[in-house]
């Protein structure tokens, strides 16, 4: 997953979780469960922006089928 793709991903995970986290607490009866998800919802979308491993990951795969191989 390169850079652009892990900034939208979490992005979008992180905006749902917010306005779920807000929509739950400004209804009558605090939902738990819509609260619930969204905090699960926010912690996956700063584990996907923080997460580097992956990309470090993608750059040995590309490098060892650039570097190795059959010449046909």
């Amino acid at each position: 997953m390169n850079i652009i793709s892990r900034t939208i991903s979490a992005l979008v995970f992180l905006l749902i979780g917010f306005f779920l986290s807000i929509y739950s607490l400004r209804m009558q009866v605090v939902s738990w469960i819509l609260l619930f998800y969204s905090i699960v919802l926010i912690v996956i979308g700063i584990f996907i922006l923080f997460n580097k491993k992956e990309d470090k990951i993608e750059e040995i795969k590309i490098s060892k089928t650039k570097k190795g191989g059959k010449n046909e």
